[in-house]
């Protein structure tokens, strides 16, 4: 960003943008304290959206990973107060499991926001695509869920 746009920027913008980089450049070890100071900020929608893009970008790179569970646990107890985030977190262990082929309920899958279904009938189990295939709540994961099988079954 340039002087000349950090000028015409609200505050909550640049603040934003700040949070962003902080949180893409922490270190493991500080990553709780710093994710924890974000939340604190007057501007709670800014706040959470940050820790989001934050959270979504770490779960994707660890949700493999043997480091997840505990790096998950971490973030939860940040974010515990804030139903929103507490609720993605959940929808990334979701996915692991079902990735991982873990023990998990399809009532969960069919329960989760529309963003984990997409998520899973886009890149999932063949299960977890059969149940949002038929289940999905909406017809964008459906129609997803049914041309992955339909790929899977192609191959």
């Amino acid at each position: 960003m340039r002087v000349s746009d950090a000028v015409q920027e609200p505050d909550e913008h640049l603040r934003f943008a700040v949070y962003l980089d902080e949180l893409r450049r922490v270190r493991d070890a500080d990553e709780v304290d710093l994710v924890g100071l974000v939340l604190t900020d007057a501007d709670q929608s800014m706040a959470q959206s940050a820790v989001l893009r934050h959270l979504d970008r770490r779960a994707a790179d660890l949700c493999l990973e043997p480091s997840y569970p505990s790096w998950a646990e971490s973030m939860q107890l940040v974010v515990l107060s804030r139903p929103f985030l507490t609720r993605r977190l959940r929808e990334w262990s979701l996915l692991r499991a079902i990735a991982l082929e873990q023990p998990w309920h399809q009532g969960d899958l069919l329960a989760s926001s529309d963003w984990l279904q997409l998520k899973a009938a886009a890149a999932s189990s063949t299960k977890a695509m059969e149940i949002l295939a038929a289940g999905g709540r909406t017809k964008r994961i459906r129609n997803t869920a049914r041309t992955g099988l339909r790929q899977r079954s192609d191959h």
